[in-house]
């Protein structure tokens, strides 16, 4: 499959500000060194716990947030990554590698260039109430993309908008309510035809059901397989459910601390996971068979402060397995059969 999206060494670190004159005093190191390639036409699910910097990722890829270095490519071409390397390599002073990074590197982008890319990438938020601007017309909420980026005339947008309305399950007749109007559910649809109107290729969802139903739920589910299957689309679904990751996702990325512990397919990393985090995780799912146990990992500790991250592996002060060498040498993710985690220095069983 072709790299559709592709990060490399990205890396954003929110700056903490103390005293009277906001001087720095740290950072918080909210994704730290990540290296994705997601493929055109993969769902690619992205979990672990809260504030792991999960959403900081997406909307890194997004260009909602602008990342501390690194690099973003969206649909370009290997020989041009290659260049790129090649020439950050040789460090050489040309002017090339600022050209090529202005023109290819999202990273970098100016605001019209990312107003351009914009088109082909969007965002569902978690809260689809809060999402949408309860001041306007559902005509013009899913019209509003349209019009930015000048796709139809005026004449055309309610036709257009009734058309993707139709796509995800929501009638002509409620062009003209507002969004308190509508359910949860209802609302979500309207974000996920806001986010299609202008025909992506890639959209971030972030955790979109985690606020509705069960029943609402799979019906959102659903609907994003058809879209997927009919547009060929490609997802990078932000979640914490780990249930619902392994049912829709052909990929799974676990995250732990702003870093990877373990990517590949999800059947694997649910029967099989390699590291000690995503073990405790797929342990912590509960399981549909009420007369079925599960035998749970307690991680002891909480959370390491991601302003302040551990030395060596930054699980080893919750892993029971921990030995000295998990203190003082970072761990790099290996690969096998397709599945790639972060080496332990003691195996699992």
């Amino acid at each position: 499959m072709d790299a559709l999206v592709e990060t490399r060494d990205l890396k954003v670190l929110f700056p903490i500000l103390k005293g009277l004159l906001r001087r720095p005093a740290g950072a918080v190191r909210a994704v730290d060194g990540i290296n994705l390639t997601i493929h055109k036409g993969q769902w690619l699910g992205l979990v672990g716990e809260s504030g792991c910097g999960k959403t900081t990722l997406g909307k890194t890829i997004l260009r909602l947030l602008r990342p501390t270095s690194g690099h973003i490519y969206f649909n370009v071409a290997d020989e041009i990554k290659k260049e790129i390397d090649s020439l950050e390599v040789a460090k050489s002073d040309n002017g090339r590698l600022q050209t090529l990074r202005q023109e290819y590197d999202l990273a970098v982008f100016s605001r019209k260039q990312l107003k351009n890319a914009r088109r082909k990438m969007h965002l569902v938020h978690q809260d689809p109430y809060t999402s949408l601007d309860p001041r306007m017309r559902i005509q013009d909420i899913v019209g509003e993309p349209l019009m930015i980026h000048q796709l139809v005339g005026r004449k055309e947008v309610k036709e257009k908008v009734a058309e993707m309305l139709k796509k995800v399950g929501l009638g002509e007749a409620q062009l003209r309510r507002y969004p308190h109007e509508f359910s949860g559910g209802q609302r979500q649809r309207i974000a996920i035809a806001r986010a299609l109107v202008t025909n992506p290729d890639f959209i971030v969802f972030d955790e979109p059901t985690s606020s509705l139903d069960v029943s609402v739920q799979a019906q959102i589910l659903n609907l994003l397989k058809e879209l997927k299957g009919e547009w060929n689309l490609t997802y990078l679904y932000v979640t914490h459910n780990l249930t619902v990751a392994e049912s829709v996702c052909d990929s799974l990325a676990v995250m732990y601390l702003g870093q990877f512990v373990e990517l590949g397919n999800p059947t694997e990393i649910f029967h099989a996971p390699k590291h000690p985090y995503s073990q405790a995780l797929v342990l912590s799912t509960p399981k549909p068979d009420p007369t079925g146990r599960r035998v749970r990992i307690i991680l002891p500790g909480e959370v390491p402060s991601p302003a302040n991250p551990p030395p060596g592996c930054r699980f080893h002060p919750r892993c029971t397995r921990a030995t000295e060498e998990c203190k003082h040498i970072e761990p790099k993710l290996e690969s096998s059969g397709g599945t790639r985690w972060v080496a332990c220095w003691h195996p699992l069983n």
